[in-house]
């Protein structure tokens, strides 16, 4: 609140964060935190004592409840490691919600899906920064696996059994770099083209907003050429 100039101060935040019901402030790394200004505002009397044990009751009923003031051996997800965390099934199921978490906006003449039997013979050409970069494909606040199981759009495809070319055309999603002649030299010898465009965490993450909606750098130059 403070950053959106809401309140003018970190004591300013508390009592207003508190008086809206607000029990958790997510503080981590920082050294001047919103909640170390509470008791300033409970002695001025901006909350009360009873205002405070509300807030806090269902904070640590929940932490209770996951077991944290319990001994360790007590905790049944004290003992998983990855071997359960990346097991075969959990990987299936990650697979299944990504598979069904698709959001296909057109679907002109059939083209998807691709299938293996129909690739036989086929040219199949991967390009744009997010078609062969593992480090871009993870959003803001998302876990970092273990990188054998990471598959990026060319990884995948090539798994098919296809003829898969690659070009990035441009090596991040920034994209100020652009080689149209790399671009349109794999490109121009497919029979299927797939573009792999977007942001990632370099371009837009919490706190780092942007004004517009556009594609950065030379990516929509790269999608035109592709299309061309």
């Amino acid at each position: 609140m403070l950053g959106h100039h809401y309140t003018r101060s970190f004591l300013e935040t508390a009592v207003a964060s508190v008086n809206a019901g607000c029990n958790l402030e997510l503080s981590y790394g920082l050294k001047n935190n919103v909640f170390m200004h509470i008791p300033q505002a409970l002695a001025m009397g901006n909350i009360t004592l009873q205002m405070l044990r509300d807030r806090v009751r269902p904070l640590f009923y929940t932490r209770m409840r996951l077991g944290e003031f319990d001994p360790p051996d007590m905790n049944p997800y004290s003992s998983l490691d990855l071997s359960v965390v990346q097991s075969p099934e959990h990987r299936n199921l990650s697979l299944e919600a990504a598979v069904k978490s698709f959001v296909l906006l057109k679907n002109v003449r059939g083209t998807l899906p691709l299938r293996a039997q129909d690739l036989s013979g086929q040219r199949l050409a991967v390009v744009g920064p997010f078609a062969d970069n593992p480090r871009v494909l993870f959003g803001d606040y998302a876990p970092v696996p273990d990188p054998q199981y990471i598959y990026t759009p060319r990884r995948g495809l090539e798994t098919l059994g296809a003829n898969v070319s690659f070009a990035a055309g441009c090596r991040e999603p920034r994209c100020h770099w652009y080689s149209r002649a790399e671009l349109v030299r794999v490109v121009g010898a497919a029979d299927v083209v797939l573009v792999c465009l977007g942001t990632g965490v370099d371009v837009e993450t919490e706190a780092k907003d942007r004004s517009d909606l556009s594609l950065p750098g030379h990516q929509l130059e790269l999608l035109q050429d592709a299309v061309q």
